[in-house]
C-alpha cells in the first residue's frame, strides 16, 4: 500500500521570510492541515497547526524561526516508508513530492486513519511502550518540564503517594498554560501566574480523568479512543484497575509498528536523523547489528536509536544525547549517552547498552540456573 490516496493537496506555501502574523491568517482563512515553507522557491521545512497555535512568538517574527524540517516524501511511497521517515523525522507531518513538483503533504494522522480498519490484528500489549516517566501530584511543574525533555518525550502519567495514577500531563498542558491570555485558574484554586509557573505542582496542571487503554485491546480500538478524544497518547493500565500503570501508547507507537517486517534483517528507527554528522545511518545500524549478533539467543524484535541536541557546544560541535532501545524476546533493554557529536554520542550509549544486555543476559542465566537446582532438588 502506497500513500497516493493518503496524501493531502490541503496545504498553503509561503516563503520562510513570511510574518507569522500572515502564516497564523492562512490557518484561519484557508484551514490548511499544514504550511510549507520554501525559501526561493525551494523547499526548506514545514509548519503544524499545533505548533503554530502552541507558540507565543510575536507575529512580527519570520515563519522561518518557526518552522522545522521534515523529509521529502515520494508520493507513490510505500506507507510502511512513509511512517519510518516521519518517525526518524520526528514529525507529524512531511510535503510529498511528485517527481521535482510538491504535489502535497502527508500527515501521521492521514496515515493512522488509512490503516485504522488493519490495526484490529494487533494489541496494545504488541506495542505500547513499557518503560515509563513518571511524577509525582506535589512535583513541580519545573521538574516535569526537566523530565520530559531530559527524556524525550511529550506526556507524564500523574501519580499520588501511593503510586495510583490520577492524572497526565502533556506539553500541550504546559504549553497551553503558559500562552492562555488570560490567567488559567489551577485545580486547587491557585492564580496561575507566569512568574510563579515552576513553582507550581503538577496536580495544577495535569488532565484528569486519563484516557486509558489495557493490553488486551486492539490497536484499532485504541487508536479509535485516541481520535475521538483528540489526544496522541493513552496510558496502558491492567483491565482490572484504572490505578496502576503499565506504560504507554502514542500514535508514534502505532506508526511505529507499521514499519514492522517479517524479514529477517533487524527493524530500526531512528528519531532526529538529520543530527548525524560524521556517521551515516548505514554504520550505526552495522554497529547496532555487530553487538546484537554476539547474543544469538536473544532476537531483538525492534530497535529505536533516538539523538537529542543541547544548547552546549565544544568548538562548534554540540553536546548530543543519544538513546538506544532494543525490543527483544528477553523483554525491554536500553542504553544512554551524551557526547559532543552524534557519533560520539552513540559510541556511549551503545556501550551502555552492551552492558546492559550482559546484565540481562547474567540475570537470566541465573534465573535458569536456579531452575535448574529446583528441578534436581524436587527429583531427591
Amino acid at each position: 500500500m502506497d500513500i497516493t490516496d493518503i496524501a493531502l493537496q490541503d496545504f498553503v506555501e509561503l516563503e520562510a521570510d513570511t510574518r507569522l502574523g500572515k502564516v497564523r491568517s492562512a490557518f484561519e482563512r484557508e484551514n490548511p492541515k499544514g504550511i510549507i515553507i520554501t525559501d526561493g522557491g525551494d523547499y526548506v521545512g514545514v509548519v503544524g497547526e499545533k505548533q503554530l497555535i502552541q507558540s507565543h512568538i510575536e507575529d512580527n517574527t519570520k515563519a522561518a524561526a518557526l518552522m522545522r524540517s521534515a523529509p521529502r516524501i515520494d508520493r507513490h511511497e510505500d506507507v510502511r516508508e512513509a511512517s519510518r521517515m516521519l518517525i526518524e523525522g520526528d514529525t507529524q507531518i512531511a510535503p510529498v513530492y511528485e517527481g521535482e513538483k510538491l504535489w502535497g503533504i502527508i500527515t501521521s494522522d492521514a496515515i493512522l486513519e488509512a490503516v485504522h480498519d488493519n490495526l484490529d490484528a494487533l494489541t496494545v500489549e504488541q506495542i505500547y511502550t513499557e518503560d515509563v516517566v513518571s511524577i509525582l501530584e506535589e512535583e513541580s511543574v519545573g521538574q516535569a518540564i526537566n523530565r520530559l525533555r531530559e527524556n524525550g518525550i511529550s506526556r507524564l502519567p500523574v501519580l499520588n503517594d501511593s503510586g495510583n495514577l490520577t492524572g497526565v500531563l502533556t506539553t500541550h498542558d504546559i504549553v497551553d498554560f503558559v500562552v492562555r491570555n488570560e490567567v488559567r485558574q489551577g485545580t486547587g484554586d491557585r492564580s496561575g501566574d507566569l512568574e510563579r509557573m515552576l513553582d507550581l505542582p503538577v496536580y495544577d496542571l495535569m488532565t484528569s480523568p486519563v484516557f486509558s487503554t489495557n493490553p488486551g485491546e486492539s490497536v484499532d480500538d485504541a487508536v479509535s479512543k485516541m481520535f475521538e478524544n483528540d489526544v496522541a497518547g493513552l496510558v496502558v493500565t491492567p483491565s482490572d484497575s484504572d490505578a496502576e500503570v503499565l506504560g504507554v501508547l502514542t500514535k508514534t507507537d502505532v506508526l511505529r509498528a507499521l514499519t514492522y517486517t517479517e524479514e529477517e534483517q533487524m527493524d530500526v528507527q531512528i528519531t532526529n536523523v538529520d543530527l548525524l554528522d560524521t556517521v551515516s545511518r548505514t554504520e550505526l545500524v552495522e554497529s547496532l547489528t555487530q553487538v546484537v549478533d554476539k547474543y544469538q539467543q536473544m532476537q531483538v524484535h525492534h530497535a529505536h536509536i533516538r539523538f537529542h541536541e543541547h544548547k552546549e557546544k565544544l568548538r562548534g560541535t554540540p553536546l548530543i544525547q543519544s538513546q538506544v532501545r532494543l525490543r527483544t524476546s528477553h523483554g525491554q533493554v536500553a542504553g544512554s549517552g551524551e557526547g559532543y557529536g552524534a557519533e560520539h554520542a552513540f559510541r556511549v550509549a551503545l556501550d551502555k547498552l552492551e552492558r546492559n544486555v550482559l546484565e540481562m543476559k547474567g540475570i537470566n542465566a541465573d534465573e535458569q540456573y536456579r531452575g535448574q537446582l529446583l528441578r534436581k532438588l524436587g527429583e531427591l
